[in-house]
C-alpha cells in the first residue's frame, strides 16, 4: 500500500480567462502530463493542495486520483503563483515512472556557522538557490544541506561538487559552480576636503583676532 500523500482531481472543462471563477470557489486550475501521454486539464481542491505543499516537500510524490481513477504517482512540475498574496494561482503535475530516473531542481539550505560571518562581518551570498540532480523518483531529496562551517575568510566558497548528496542521488550541475561564497563588508570611503593651495604672492589669511593684536602691538 502507498504512503505517499493523495490529491484528488476532477476533470477541468471551463478554460481561458474563466477559471477565475474556480479560484474565487477555492478551487485550483491544473494539468497533468507525462511521458509518451496528452496533457489533461484538471482542477483540485486549493485547501488540500496548500496543505500538502505546507507539509511536504516540492519534489514530494503524490497520488493523483483523477474522479475517483486509479492512483498515478506525479511530482509537482511547477506551480503559479499570485505575485502578492503567492498562493498557488495553477499547478502542473508530471507523471512519473518509478522506475526511470528524473532530473529536478532541489533547493540548497545553509546549515552551521561561518567564522567569516559571524566575526570578521561578511555576508554570506547564494550564488545559486538549486542544484540540478538525477534520481529515481523515490529517490529525490527534497533538500540538500551546505555545511558553511569551512567559511572561515573572505572570499571563501562552496562549490556544487562539495554538497554531500545520497549515494542514489546524481548531481547535474557543473560541480564547480559556486552555491555559495562570503563577500567582506562594505567599507564606506570617508573624503576629506583638502585645503586650497596658496598661490605664490598671495597674503595667507589673517585669522579672526589675529589683525586687533598685530594693531596693539604697533
Amino acid at each position: 500500500m502507498s504512503t505517499r500523500p493523495e490529491l484528488v482531481a476532477q476533470r477541468r472543462v471551463i478554460l481561458g480567462k474563466k477559471v477565475a471563477g474556480l479560484r474565487r470557489d477555492g478551487i485550483l486550475p491544473a494539468v497533468v502530463y507525462g511521458r509518451g501521454g496528452d496533457s489533461e486539464s484538471i482542477q483540485v481542491d486549493a485547501r488540500a493542495f496548500d496543505d500538502i505543499r505546507r507539509h511536504h516537500g516540492r519534489n514530494t510524490l503524490l497520488d493523483l486520483k483523477i474522479e475517483g481513477g486509479k492512483a498515478r504517482p506525479v511530482l509537482v512540475h511547477q506551480i503559479a503563483e499570485h505575485p502578492v498574496k503567492r498562493r498557488a494561482v495553477h499547478v502542473d503535475f508530471y507523471l512519473v515512472t518509478m522506475t526511470e530516473e528524473m532530473t529536478v531542481d532541489v533547493r540548497v539550505v545553509a546549515i552551521g556557522e561561518s567564522f567569516a560571518v559571524e566575526k570578521l562581518g561578511a555576508t554570506l551570498l547564494h550564488q545559486l538557490d538549486s542544484v540540478k540532480v538525477r534520481a529515481l523518483p523515490a529517490d529525490l531529496p527534497q533538500t540538500l544541506e551546505a555545511d558553511i562551517s569551512p567559511l572561515a575568510d573572505y572570499d571563501d566558497v562552496i562549490h556544487a561538487g562539495d554538497l554531500q548528496l545520497p549515494a542514489s542521488v546524481t548531481l547535474v550541475t557543473d560541480p564547480t559552480d559556486i552555491v555559495l561564497r562570503v563577500q567582506p563588508p562594505r567599507v564606506e570611503e570617508v573624503v576629506v576636503a583638502a585645503e586650497a593651495p596658496i598661490e605664490e604672492g598671495a597674503e595667507a589669511p589673517v585669522e579672526e583676532g589675529a589683525e586687533e593684536s598685530e594693531a596693539g602691538e604697533a
